[in-house]
């Protein structure tokens, strides 16, 4: 079966690696690709916009990539980001998609809208996208992406501000896990 995700050959091993704790975006299209600079992002997940009126089954979807990271001063390519933290970026911008894909066509319109309209509407997507990549199993990926954003010294004090309060915690993603564990550990007995 041919895969229905077109990914930059600079990426894909690391795109690969997150798109395999996704079993069930296997056979959905997702289109990576690079773009010059994301207002306030390093990464967006979005339906294409024909694949609106289509089914949910059928959408398809494109992960823009900020071609570059900007770290103080300097800019950074996001290729040579390390592999982990990569990984990190792309289980949350999956996990986007994963809640897309439980939306009707209308809902995802007002969902659209109200993230553009609504800061505490960002802040739910941004939590749910990150709960979505914690239940698949991404939590080390998640937390080296935050560790690396907020352990970073020269990183913006405004981008950490808002990693803070549009994210899960460390001891949030914590608790996801523990809850998760427990689940595990009684359906085995």
């Amino acid at each position: 079966m041919k895969t229905p995700h077109i990914i930059p050959e600079s990426i894909k091993s690391v795109a690969e690696q997150a798109l395999k704790f996704y079993p069930d975006l296997k056979g959905i299209s997702i289109i990576f690709k690079f773009k010059k600079n994301i207002k306030k992002s390093t990464m967006q997940a979005r339906p294409t916009f024909g694949s609106f009126f289509k089914r949910k089954k059928k959408r398809s979807y494109i992960i823009l990539i900020s071609k570059t990271f900007k770290i103080a001063d300097k800019e950074f390519l996001t290729k040579h980001i390390e592999s982990d933290i990569l990984i990190g970026w792309i289980g949350h911008e999956l996990g986007h998609i994963m809640d897309y894909q439980n939306r009707s066509k209308l809902n995802l319109i007002w969902f659209g809208l109200k993230y553009l309209f609504s800061d505490s509407h960002i802040i739910e997507a941004e939590r749910a996208a990150d709960m979505f990549a914690v239940k698949h199993g991404m939590e080390k990926y998640i937390l080296k992406t935050k560790n690396f954003i907020l352990n970073h010294s020269d990183i913006k004090p405004e981008y950490k501000a808002r990693i803070k309060r549009y994210y899960l915690s460390t001891e949030e993603i914590m608790e996801l896990v523990n809850n998760r564990n427990k689940i595990l550990s009684t359906k085995s007995i």
